[in-house]
């Protein structure tokens, strides 16, 4: 395919033969379309609109773009999986805009400038909420719960918030100041934080404390262990204890080599503890590379830091020093035994597969519906079974397990929840279609690679704990999202203007974009074929003349 160019290639007017004459079949129409990075983000960020106030260097702008979705800007610039880069269309060109890092820039600097988390303008319902999980998915929702008017109180069992973001995530990833600090931000809101307690009896909760409504995020931090431990003669424990242990600075009595067993982003996390605390990991997978759950980034992270991990190994037995491994296969995309067992000799051994939440707090509501391995079943407006306890996050099944998604699940939650106290029903707007990359008409391409991250050497970064991944500068920030192609959304380039044989199209001035002038407007489609960013199609001639 030949390379495209800045230069813009003559138009060929004799492909426009209906577009010449005295009757217009076809009119052009300003439109808005869904950019693929906002469809991505299950929080729901505005990500363009965002990045497009991050390049003009207004990130307090950017800022409170982002907290009308997701109170974690810094935390999520660290840590989210980043769908939105997956499907960012700059990946057809060169390489995706580094969202993830202009999202941290912002973050970090409205914690250096104290920026507040809103200002509460809504009328207090008097209504009360109740969230039981202090991790991402109800700190969310309580924010929003908040925003909306409503008094929300949180419950969490641990000695601090944060959830898995506090114990699953490691400080070389995630520093425990920036993660507090949008914690106590949320919560200077007036959010009522209770640690320390656990809730045995949810409906007695609720009725003694005058709760109107319960939003469950409880999380999965249950590790099932697939096989029973028999006289072992090492440490085994599972991976929210030893992450809780090295949280405290307690001492892990393990031998040298220690077994993670499971491919999700939690055993990466602890194998790479681990090697930081002078062990020897190795990771067991029962499936093959594609099989894990874990990102290739964070998989690929572990590996350049000298975690060795085994692919298609399945553990089916622990006894004295050795782990018994069974050989796996795959056939027809399906791990299969091969019945070659092997030894391994071990001084310990994580269970870090099989994360479940505990469903001992609600299954025995009347209504309540549980599925096998954990989890409650929620419907289209995040209520269970039972009236007005409602539920998301990781404790949810079949779902994936991520902090954004639980921040989108509270998010969502609040918006079901405030509905449902007002005797409403929550309607969601419909989206506009995704601006797709064959819906671009990209006609210039410029040399812009992506900005890279300063970080440690693998080497050394497995011998501390310090911030593996180094942030972007505000240069940086700002070439970064210069570097959005802002898809499907009009952003005044003038190619319209300038294609127009007719000179039909009116610029009105800056942010208010253009309109069309029907009485010269030939509907050629000229001005559609070269708008980069599909913010304009063709649609047929009303019957009257009009639009």
């Amino acid at each position: 395919m030949a390379k495209q160019s800045d230069i813009t290639q003559p138009v060929d007017l004799a492909g426009h033969a209906r577009g010449t004459g005295h009757l217009r079949a076809e009119r052009p129409v300003y439109m808005d379309f869904m950019p693929p990075c906002n469809s991505a983000c299950p929080a729901g960020e505005n990500i363009q609109a965002w990045l497009d106030h991050a390049q003009a260097g207004d990130f307090k702008a950017a800022f409170y773009t982002i907290m009308q979705d997701n109170p974690f800007p810094a935390v999520m610039g660290r840590v989210c999986v980043k769908p939105c880069e997956t499907g960012c269309n700059r990946n057809h060109i060169d390489t995706t805009v580094n969202i993830h890092a202009v999202e941290r820039y912002i973050g970090d600097l409205a914690i250096a400038e104290k920026w507040p988390a809103a200002e509460l303008k809504a009328i207090k319902t008097g209504k009360r909420i109740m969230v039981v999980g202090a991790g991402p998915g109800g700190l969310t929702a309580a924010y929003h719960l908040t925003l909306l008017g409503h008094e929300v109180e949180i419950f969490e069992e641990d000695d601090a918030p944060g959830g898995l973001l506090r114990w699953g995530v490691p400080e070389y990833r995630l520093p425990r100041q920036m993660l507090m600090a949008e914690i106590d931000r949320i919560l200077a809101l007036g959010i009522r934080l209770q640690v320390n307690y656990k809730i045995f009896d949810l409906i007695n909760e609720k009725e003694s404390r005058g709760f109107d409504a319960i939003y469950l995020s409880s999380g999965a931090h249950k590790i099932a262990a697939p096989v029973n431990c028999e006289n072992q003669n090492f440490p085994v424990l599972d991976a929210m204890e030893f992450l809780k242990k090295v949280h405290a600075k307690k001492q892990v009595d393990f031998g040298e080599k220690v077994v993670v067993y499971g491919g999700n982003k939690l055993a990466m996390h602890i194998a790479r503890v681990l090697k930081r605390l002078g062990f020897t990991p190795v990771v067991l997978h029962e499936g093959d590379r594609k099989t894990m759950q874990a990102r290739d980034f964070e998989a690929d992270d572990a590996l350049d830091e000298g975690v060795e991990i085994s692919f298609l190994h399945r553990i089916t037995a622990v006894s004295g020093n050795t782990i018994r491994v069974e050989k796996m296969q795959l056939l027809k995309n399906k791990t299969e035994p091969t019945g070659e067992i092997l030894e391994i000799e071990a001084g310990g051994l994580i269970w870090a597969s099989r994360q479940e939440a505990d469903d001992s707090l609600y299954e025995n509501l009347e209504g309540v519906v549980t599925k096998p391995g954990g989890g409650i079943v929620i419907d289209a407006s995040r209520m269970s079974g039972y009236a007005g306890i409602f539920a998301g996050g990781d404790m949810l099944p079949g779902e994936q397990k991520s902090s954004i998604t639980a921040i989108g699940h509270g998010k969502k939650a609040a918006k079901n929840i405030d509905a449902w106290l007002r005797g409403q029903t929550f309607e969601k707007l419909p989206k506009h279609p995704t601006a797709g990359y064959k819906r671009l008409h990209m006609w210039y391409q410029t040399e812009a690679p992506a900005s890279v991250q300063p970080r440690q050497h693998p080497q050394k970064a497995s011998r501390n704990f310090d911030e593996v991944v180094a942030g972007i500068s505000e240069s940086d920030a700002r070439y970064e999202a210069q570097r959005c192609l802002s898809c499907g959304n009009c952003f005044e380039c003038d190619g319209c203007y300038g294609a127009c044989p007719e000179e039909a199209i009116i610029k009105l001035g800056k942010g208010n974009r253009y309109q069309i002038n029907y009485e010269t407007c030939t509907g050629c489609g000229i001005c559609v074929e070269q708008c980069p960013c599909h913010a304009m199609e063709m649609i047929a001639e009303p019957l009257n003349g009009s639009i």
